[in-house]
């Protein structure tokens, strides 16, 4: 295994975490399991132990050798390619059944990690992930708090999302400058209830979140939405006309693109 790190990654080294990772999974004998970002393999010992298959996405490619030597491959599947290209369809259609998703998220790329896990919401069942707290502050936070904001709602829209457990810079190798939380993320889209669609209301979301210090009319002009309109449609939606988006619940900025949409 190289001694260094590439890519950004700071190595699991702490036994009983990955093992408390792997349990927030749930049951998953029989179960085909994603693991992103399996490194040395430390989280992958453990799901290897437990679940039907998993399927070991990893990007380096000394990682990637190292692993397929050190796991039988009728329980590891070590697939080495870049995770925001992987076809999660193509794998439950194998699987025959939504995925469960594990993984110690590299820091650099945990943003689009996440928003490629929501665009392959209905091939995902539940995933356990590992990111920078201050991450997972922001996906985890709520409306009028100082993290609230554009992460958080898009997450949430797609399912609950719940932070576990965090661990200090000494569980992993590098030790990373930061303290490092896992949260568990139920995939359980919200578009339907809130009578929205989902490129639409996604396509808002980034418009009313462009300016955090902007209001919510003030966003929605800069959109290009008739002040008269924003004005009129905030008021129907029972929203302060002096609110900007991370005070608002996602309930009432649902109510405010339907609003928008009919006028």
């Amino acid at each position: 295994m190289p001694s260094k790190p590439k890519l950004g990654q700071n190595f699991l080294v702490d036994e009983q975490a990955a093992r408390r990772i792997v349990a927030a999974l749930g049951e998953i004998a029989g179960r085909t399991v994603v693991e992103i970002g399996p490194g040395r393999g430390a989280i992958t010992e453990s799901l290897a132990a437990r679940a039907g298959r998993v399927l070991a996405v990893e990007l380096d490619h000394e990682l990637a050798a190292g692993l397929r030597a050190r796991f039988d491959p009728a329980r590891v599947e070590v697939v080495e390619q870049d995770v925001l290209r992987l076809d999660f369809a193509a794998v439950v259609a194998q699987a025959g059944e939504r995925l469960r998703v594990a993984g110690n998220l590299p820091y650099a790329i945990t943003s689009p990690i996440l928003l490629k896990l929501a665009a392959s919401h209905a091939a995902l069942e539940l995933a356990v992930l590992m990111v920078q707290r201050e991450v997972a502050e922001r996906v985890t936070a709520e409306p009028g708090t100082r993290d609230y904001g554009l992460l958080s709602v898009t997450m949430q829209m797609y399912g609950l999302v719940e932070q576990l457990f965090t661990l200090p810079p000494t569980a992993f190798s590098p030790p990373p400058k930061v303290h490092s939380t896992v949260f568990r993320w139920r995939f359980a889209p919200r578009f339907s209830e809130l009578g929205v669609d989902e490129s639409g209301f996604l396509r808002f979301l980034r418009q009313i979140f462009a300016q955090k210090r902007k209001t919510l009319a003030n966003n929605l002009r800069a959109a290009g939405v008739p002040s008269d309109a924003a004005a009129a449609a905030i008021t129907a939606a029972e929203i302060d006309p002096r609110a900007r988006a991370e005070a608002v619940a996602v309930e009432a900025l649902a109510a405010l693109w339907r609003q928008l949409e009919q006028r």
